[in-house]
């Protein structure tokens, strides 16, 4: 058997040999029971130490794909386990945002983060090295609770960069923005009140606002931002308490607000008296000028949640949220109760690379790479007659749906084609049924991706 185990790739050998096993297991349509060979003879036949292919079996046996008998070697686990596996839904994984290896070794085309192998180490390795000898107290002690005040005074002038102009006391640092999102519901809201959100929309939020109690409005979202009759017409109705809004490279859509449609959404926040929730978690993947309703606020009825986790590191979780002063201090107070703040480490590491510049370059190459595949997977789904909801002019997602097909022959196909898909039921509250896809371009360039683009053709 052989794997095709590459020594330059950045993908841990180990991981290869899953990878490779799973596809086997996969597209020979292996059945449950069948024996693998021996871990000596697929190190001989791959110039593997055996010692990597005991971690590889082991790993398949935890995920649940190989099963062990003791004394005669490893086999394709039973069909009991393989239909357990396959029971949930395919885009339920991706829209709780599990960021876990998929058992039979997928491509994960709609996922929310960024490719391991785009990870870089440098800059991040040099900041951590310079805090663990100039912070001491950052490796042991809790930040403050508004956050470090370095990293606020960073983060203020990196943010008057986008023109949003606002003082220390308004900046809150969060464990991410979902952390964020989180204090804003434990804080503002109360079961039973009323808030809009956008028809497709973030999963993560739909379930946290559920949990909570809250009574969801959806409004949908078109390829200049949210309906406006609709949302006026909601507005009017409910009186909601808030509108969870994504301003660029909207989740999953790709698109972004016009300045018409974000100065509309601050008149009618203004008239019907509702707070805006700005998600912007992908801000710093932005290209060009584009219309922030935080750099248009002149009420204060925005209130704006960035991260910082997307472009740096999804193991270093921090996110910062902007308001008012005055809401500002009832979160932290509400942060404080629920998390004890968040870590100073963290904080100091990302103060370092913003002070350094390090960061801004670091986000500056990975636009330059989004734009490439961007550009490069349009043209593929164009090629493929899939539609796209729009051109999206940056960030990384792409919400597309092929020429043929229902929901279910699209997940037919992403599997044979070794693809897990993050389809459109992930996205809407009532899990309604949907071909749309959530595309993710820094993993389209795969060839399973695009095999499979390819197979939902209609002349195949």
């Amino acid at each position: 058997m052989d794997l095709k185990i590459d020594r330059q790739a950045l993908v841990p050998v180990v991981q290869q040999i899953v990878n490779g096993l799973a596809s086997w297991i996969r597209q020979d349509n292996v059945q449950p029971g069948t024996r693998l060979p021996s871990i000596r003879q697929l190190a001989r036949e791959n110039l593997l130490s055996q010692s990597c292919v005991v971690q590889a079996y082991e790993r398949m046996v935890a995920q649940g794909v190989l099963a062990s008998r003791h004394g005669l070697g490893f086999y394709v686990a039973c069909a009991t386990s393989l239909t357990e596996r396959e029971a949930a839904p395919a885009g339920a994984e991706l829209a709780w945002g599990r960021v876990d290896e998929s058992p039979m070794g997928e491509l994960k085309l709609g996922c929310g983060w960024l490719p391991e192998s785009w990870r870089e180490t440098d800059d991040l390795s040099y900041a951590i090295r310079e805090v663990t000898r100039t912070d001491m107290a950052g490796l042991f002690s809790y930040s403050t609770p508004l956050g470090l005040p370095a990293l606020r005074q960073q983060l203020r002038r990196h943010l008057k960069q986008v023109d949003i102009c606002v003082q220390e006391q308004q900046i809150l640092t969060t464990q991410g923005a979902s952390h964020g999102l989180d204090l804003l519901v434990r804080t503002l809201l109360r079961p039973g009140d009323c808030v809009v959100i956008e028809r497709p929309g973030f999963a993560n939020l739909h379930r946290l606002l559920t949990f909570c109690g809250a009574t969801l409005l959806e409004v949908a979202r078109t390829r200049t931002g949210p309906d406006l009759e609709e949302l006026e017409r909601l507005l009017a109705e409910h009186r909601p308490r808030a509108v969870f809004i994504n301003s660029l490279y909207h989740n999953p859509t790709g698109s972004s607000l016009t300045p018409t449609v974000a100065r509309r959404l601050l008149q009618l926040a203004s008239e019907y008296d509702c707070y805006l929730v700005e998600d912007d978690a992908y801000a710093d993947f932005q290209n060009g000028s584009f219309a922030r309703l935080a750099a248009m606020d002149t009420e204060g009825r925005v209130i704006y949640i960035a991260s910082l986790s997307k472009t740096l590191s999804s193991s270093l979780r921090l996110g910062y949220l902007v308001a008012s002063p005055e809401l500002v201090a009832r979160l932290a107070e509400v942060k404080m109760i629920t998390s004890l703040g968040t870590s100073r480490f963290c904080e100091s590491v990302v103060a370092s690379m913003l002070a350094t510049g390090a960061y801004r370059k670091l986000t500056q190459r990975l636009r330059q790479r989004l734009n490439k595949e961007m550009a490069a997977t349009l043209q593929a789904l164009e090629d493929a007659e899939w539609e796209v909801f729009t051109r999206p002019t940056g960030g990384m997602f792409i919400w597309a749906r092929p020429a043929k097909g229902d929901e279910a022959q699209v997940r037919e196909q992403a599997t044979r084609c070794g693809v897990l898909p993050s389809m459109g039921d992930a996205f809407h509250v009532q899990a309604e049924s949907s071909p749309w896809l959530r595309i993710n371009v820094a993993y389209a360039g795969d060839p399973r991706a695009l095999a499979f683009f390819q197979a939902m053709l209609p002349s195949q």
